[in-house]
């Protein structure tokens, strides 16, 4: 008895031991660790165009001037480029064209010209922002010993530095992302443990989505914070990015795999630029929401601030910027405050000249089949980007070189269009991406957000053509504003007909060609 009762006992552990390691391979054949760090790095990198200048320096207003009101503002706006992202990275990976060459493939050479040139619009006026962004936090680290337009003039170093990290391969540039991002969470995580923001608050802002007493400035800010965080040109860099990782395309479970690991990754990029843009947020919500001038400027009085002049003797409510952020920060919180704060801005600046040189060497090969060096490439957009900026730099002040990043966050958006609308096209393609190609809930709520996206930046030219005061300009931006709308049209057209509706499609001049599967990888060095 004893011994059956033993042998029972045995039996049972066995059976629970087979039990443990079916479940531990069946785990195992789910998720690994190992696969994820294999796909791990073009979601990073990606990710940095949700932390650069133009971005921070949105997030820091949105704090000013609505406190903690437009978090989940920012938060469905990240969880809207996450989902546009997985569209972006299945493009690539089922298809092995990056979304410039799909749109080769598809479109005629008018529309194909067109929508390079507005793509190439929105990369340049990332660098810009980046520009910016480094030439003020070298100002601000060394007290204004460095002015403006020599900062400005000094990140053409930036070209080399990029160059010579692109010689040792993509996984080193990865790295180099990682530790950038890595300084700027530092950064920023600093001012906001030194500030302690209202953590109830900071929830409810994230997770309530309304805003009490809001006006149209709260308005106009929540629009900005949509057309800071999505960046056309970050969908063909993604695309493309993808590319990188050896897929057989040809086998199913490998691709749907890899498009498996490459959205974790994504997730967990996103994840960690969304805590960092929140750090913004709150630190300025927290102690800067509902201040005035008179009070900060007394502020950087008494604290001997030599650029407590940047602040007029009225009770208007304070406006800030990235420059005007890092001072109040300096006077409020200590000097520590203000160059820890600078060598976030600049880690930000830094990291978004790459993800701009690698999205303009992919849109102009995949536009145009042409291929140029990076060298060249870098410095066509750096200069294009550097001329106009050091114009302002060097005969207007500082107000009117930060302002600009408002400007550039709004030709951004402008050209959002440009890149959702194609995606959403090729995605749904049966004949392009197969098996994989875009539900009816994925069709759906793409419109719907393409409808959202044009009816923020029809906002925007109204807000700005309002603004203006000659007839000249009113006639010039109208018809800028029809063409503008005439080929949003087009593009929505050819989207409707890939969507299913075919009835629009009368003389059958539209044709999609098959699915090719492509095996080239990008230039990059392993």
């Amino acid at each position: 008895m004893l011994f059956q009762g033993w042998h029972h006992l045995r039996s049972s552990e066995g059976l629970a031991s087979s039990l443990l390691r079916c479940s531990g391979s069946r785990l195992k054949l789910l998720f690994s660790f190992r696969k994820l760090w294999a796909f791990t790095g073009p979601g990073f990198l990606m990710s940095i165009a949700y932390l650069d200048p133009g971005n921070i320096e949105s997030d820091l207003q949105s704090g000013a001037i609505a406190g903690f009101k437009l978090l989940w503002v920012l938060l469905v706006s990240t969880i809207i480029g996450l989902l546009l992202q997985r569209l972006a990275a299945r493009l690539g990976v089922v298809t092995g064209m990056h979304l410039a060459e799909v749109c080769h493939r598809h479109y005629p050479m008018v529309p194909r010209i067109i929508l390079w040139l507005m793509v190439e619009l929105a990369i340049i006026g990332s660098d810009m922002q980046e520009v910016i962004g480094c030439a003020i936090a070298l100002n601000l680290l060394s007290v204004g010993r460095i002015p403006l337009w020599a900062g400005v003039l000094i990140t053409i170093i930036d070209t080399f530095v990029f160059l010579f990290l692109d010689k040792y391969g993509l996984r080193k540039l990865e790295a180099f992302f990682g530790f950038l991002i890595t300084i700027m969470a530092l950064s920023f995580g600093y001012e906001y443990v030194r500030v302690a923001p209202d953590q109830a608050a900071v929830l409810k802002g994230m997770f309530v989505p309304y805003c009490s007493g809001c006006g149209p400035a709260q308005l106009e800010q929540a629009v900005g914070i949509v057309g800071a965080v999505i960046m056309p040109h970050n969908i063909y860099l993604h695309s493309a990015l993808v590319k990188s990782r050896d897929i057989n395309r040809a086998n199913k479970k490998e691709v749907k795999e890899a498009n498996k690991y490459y959205f974790i990754e994504s997730s967990i990029a996103l994840f960690i630029s969304f805590l960092i843009n929140v750090f913004v947020v709150a630190v300025f919500a927290e102690a800067f929401y509902g201040k005035t001038n008179m009070e900060v400027g007394q502020k950087c009085n008494e604290t001997g601030s030599p650029h407590s002049k940047l602040f007029p003797a009225n009770n208007e409510t304070l406006e800030v910027d990235i420059y005007k952020g890092g001072v109040v920060l300096g006077c409020f919180f200590g000097p520590a405050a203000l160059y820890i704060w600078a060598i976030g801005i600049l880690a930000a600046g830094q990291s978004s000249t790459m993800t701009g040189t690698y999205s303009g060497q992919f849109v102009m090969e995949g536009f145009l089949n042409l291929r140029w060096s990076r060298f060249a490439r870098v410095l066509l957009t750096r200069s294009i980007a550097i001329f106009p900026t050091l114009l302002v730099a060097v005969f207007e002040d500082v107000q009117h070189l930060t302002g600009m990043n408002d400007f550039l966050n709004v030709l951004q958006s402008m050209q959002l269009p440009f890149a959702l609308i194609p995606i959403l096209t090729f995605t749904s393609l049966t004949s392009l991406m197969n098996d994989f190609a875009n539900g009816l809930v994925w069709k759906i709520s793409g419109g719907l957000l393409i409808l959202v996206v044009c009816a923020i930046n029809m906002y925007f030219v109204v807000v700005d053509v309002t603004a203006l005061n000659s007839t000249i300009l009113y006639v010039f931006s109208a018809l800028l504003s029809i063409a503008y709308l005439s080929f949003i049209i087009y593009l929505v057209w050819h989207c409707l007909i890939a969507l299913g509706v075919s009835c629009l499609d009368c003389r059958g001049s539209v044709q999609y060609p098959p699915s090719v599967l492509v095996d080239e990888q990008p230039e990059f060095d392993s």
